[in-house]
């Protein structure tokens, strides 16, 4: 059944797909975050994920190997901004700044010559009978395997924070590091890790964009994605289940904005395209109105760098 000439079970099916980019960069920085260190080259790393893992599928044929490519991609450019930061004590904000105008420069530079080019196609799950189920069948069973390979990730990151002797360590890195460094833990290292799987995290996002959410490579493709999880994470409260829901949401208001688009809505068309930045901002105007790190749940430490010497 339509509403206005938008179908509801095409709708939730494809928001599931619009949010993937958006959801595994904000759980990959949700982690890092959780670490206290805050990187702003979310989308830095998202777009040199998405040409370098649009470059590896056309080149090698494989999507998968293109999925690698584009977390790997992601995950060099972190180990940049984990060298700074962390070895050198850079500060933090302004490298993940820099980084972000030199993703953006790379990508664009090692992009010439595949505008207009079709990566291999990221087949769907073959779920069998299941897909035909009414309403039910195309909303869950009928995605490529990275959609179900994000809802895995919120319950795997959900259980490791929550759960696991490493989520408490790296909770506690986050809230205290001279305390963690007391009790004998190497705060470098786990930050570094922290920030190394948040970097494949955002690059594999990229990814996605360019191999299956357009799929093809055209300049600034990412089109401001990064700085969108970047708001997710602190609307979640740096609680995954929340990311999910946070991504969800943003992903539900891009596509209904299309589908009303589409539909000749009398709302002119710049209010629509806004209206998923819009939101998002004032969202995060209403969760932040409270008094500072604490009414958010930020972790203490998000932001300062440590030194063992100090």
């Amino acid at each position: 059944m339509d509403f206005g000439g938008i179908n509801p079970v095409t709708l939730i099916a494809t928001l599931m797909v619009t949010s993937v980019p958006i959801l595994l960069a904000a759980l990959g920085e949700a982690v890092v975050e959780r670490s206290g260190v805050l990187n702003l080259g979310v989308e830095g790393m998202m777009i040199l994920g998405a040409i370098g893992g649009f470059i590896t599928a056309v080149q090698t044929g494989s999507p998968v190997l293109g999925f690698l490519g584009g977390a790997l991609a992601g995950a060099v450019l972190s180990a940049i901004f984990a060298l700074l930061t962390q070895v050198f004590l850079a500060n933090q904000v302004a490298t993940g700044l820099a980084l972000t105008l030199f993703g953006l420069g790379v990508s664009s530079l090692a992009g010439q010559g595949y505008n207009g080019i079709k990566p291999p196609a990221t087949g769907k799950v073959p779920f069998g009978p299941l897909a035909d189920i009414p309403v039910l069948g195309p909303i869950l069973f009928g995605h490529d395997w990275v959609v179900y390979f994000s809802l895995a990730m919120v319950a795997a990151i959900w259980w490791v924070l929550r759960s696991t002797r490493a989520g408490l360590i790296l909770r506690a890195v986050g809230e205290n590091h001279d305390a963690a460094h007391a009790l004998g833990y190497r705060v470098n290292r786990i930050r570094l890790l922290a920030i190394l799987f948040g970097g494949a995290m955002a690059g594999m996002g990229g990814a996605y964009v360019s191999l299956v959410r357009v799929p093809q490579w055209t300049d600034g493709i990412t089109a401001g994605a990064g700085w969108i999880a970047l708001a997710i994470v602190v609307f979640a409260s740096w609680r995954p289940w929340r990311v999910l829901i946070g991504a969800y949401l943003f992903g539900g208001i891009s596509v209904l904005q299309l589908n009303l688009q589409a539909a000749g809505s009398a709302i002119p068309v710049e209010y629509l395209s806004m209206a998923p930045y819009l939101i998002t901002i004032l969202v995060l105007v209403v969760i932040s109105s409270g008094k500072g790190k604490a009414a958010t749940g930020a972790p203490a430490e998000l932001g300062h760098n440590f030194h063992a010497s100090r």
